[in-house]
């Protein structure tokens, strides 16, 4: 048995991390390593805090350490707004914007035929139920501009037609981006959802 193979088996699970190579993850717990006190002992207990804990709200899907989110049993969320995203991570991004208000539903992901991934994969059946148990009076589909989004999007939209608000994000140039930079789609996107000055 090496003496390293404590540290490559380290390396080797950093570097599954996402955005983490071999030589990322190397220089990562070369680092953790030398920082042993300050980094290394208190990200080690965190983690086996966090991996003993945290579960996914049996609400909405979001990740926290109850069962059911701090969002979910906020009475200031209560405003009949659900906003439906892929991801937990989509979830994080909209929360550190700081602009939306109610409550969100995470998908798990989108529908896709080439993975086989169709509604009863996804949460959308629970989606539906939980309009008529919420009250939701608005639905805000906050899907990637994907073709499996976008696939996702609408069957949605046809599932919920008639019974709530449909609304989806707009699309189009980022605030500070200039057209030369653009994608053809981004540029499409933005000319048909054009609004008055």
């Amino acid at each position: 048995m090496s003496s390293t193979d404590d540290i490559d088996a380290l390396i080797e699970m950093m570097a599954k991390l996402p955005g983490l190579g071999p030589r990322s993850a190397r220089r990562a717990v070369l680092h953790l390593i030398r920082k042993r006190a300050l980094l290394l002992t208190p990200l080690a207990d965190v983690m086996q805090t966090v991996a003993a804990t945290a579960r996914e709200c049996l609400n909405c899907g979001n990740v926290g350490t109850t069962d059911v989110c701090d969002i979910c049993t906020s009475n200031k969320r209560q405003n009949g707004e659900l906003c439906v995203v892929e991801d937990v991570a989509d979830l994080w991004a909209m929360e550190r914007s700081g602009v939306f208000k109610g409550r969100y539903h995470v998908l798990g992901g989108t529908l896709s035929a080439l993975d086989a991934v169709g509604p009863e994969e996804l949460r959308i059946p629970r989606l539906i139920d939980r309009i008529d148990a919420e009250d939701v009076r608005e639905v805000i589909l906050a899907l990637n501009a994907t073709i499996d989004g976008q696939t996702t999007a609408h069957y949605i939209a046809d599932q919920l037609e008639g019974s709530v608000t449909l609304t989806t994000l707009a699309q189009g140039v980022p605030i500070g981006g200039e057209l030369d930079y653009l994608d053809d789609g981004t540029i499409t996107a933005a000319l048909r959802a054009r609004k008055p000055v």
